[in-house]
């Protein structure tokens, strides 16, 4: 029962992470981490992303231009590249490790210690990569609330709000802080099962001796 709760609980956290790990990297392409809705022309809309600026208008359609230079961007803009690639990356390094660590993998089963440090190393890129992506979104979510309601600019001026990127990524971070606790939580509650039969089968001979000899009888 214990062994497949543990399996259960591995199985929930690797997927809450692979989520996780997609909805990163959707986070980091899509443009529209700040909206802009213009209230002198209604049918034209602007996103912003971490690569391009896009408008919307209902005659023309999308377009968008990329950034011609990354020195040029804010700061938040360009530390989120920056810690939505790493995010991406040690969540990927996350999915390999774990993934060779979970129990329901034959391959290791003979090396208990070691599946249980991958999925215990796993679980903590999974927390890290949810951290980094936490982090830039949170901060650029800051940056325009500030922007928002600074009282320097005419109120006449069009502000940036949220935009459905933000939100995609603060489910990105958290699905994977939770998917790299229950990996955590699974291996440490672990235990070696081909540890516990050798020392069940020596405590069976040290008991019963006569069984080397080939007899029956204990007393023969």
């Amino acid at each position: 029962m214990a062994l497949i709760f543990r399996i259960a609980m591995q199985s929930v956290g690797l997927l809450l992470s692979l989520l996780g790990w997609v909805l990163s990297i959707i986070t980091t392409y899509l443009p529209h981490w700040k909206n802009l809705n213009l209230e002198l022309n209604e049918m034209e809309n602007w996103t912003m992303g971490l690569w391009q600026t896009c408008v919307i208008q209902e005659e023309v359609g999308t377009q968008c231009k990329d950034f011609d230079s990354f020195l040029a961007l804010p700061a938040e803009l360009r530390i989120s590249r920056i810690l939505m690639f790493l995010s991406n990356g040690l969540g990927f390094l996350g999915l390999l490790l774990s993934g060779f660590g979970l129990d329901c993998l034959k391959v290791g089963e003979r090396q208990q210690d070691l599946k249980k440090r991958l999925l215990i190393l796993g679980g903590i890129l999974f927390w890290t990569s949810g951290i980094t992506a936490l982090v830039p979104v949170s901060w650029v979510a800051h940056t325009t609330v500030q922007e928002f309601w600074d009282e320097t600019v005419p109120e006449i001026v069009p502000r940036w709000e949220f935009g459905e990127a933000l939100f995609v990524g603060w489910f990105a971070g958290f699905s994977l802080l939770l998917g790299g606790f229950l990996l955590n939580c699974a291996a440490c509650s672990s235990h070696a099962p081909l540890a516990s039969g050798h020392y069940a089968v020596a405590e069976m001979q040290t008991q019963c001796p006569h069984l080397e000899n080939g007899t029956a009888d204990p007393k023969v």
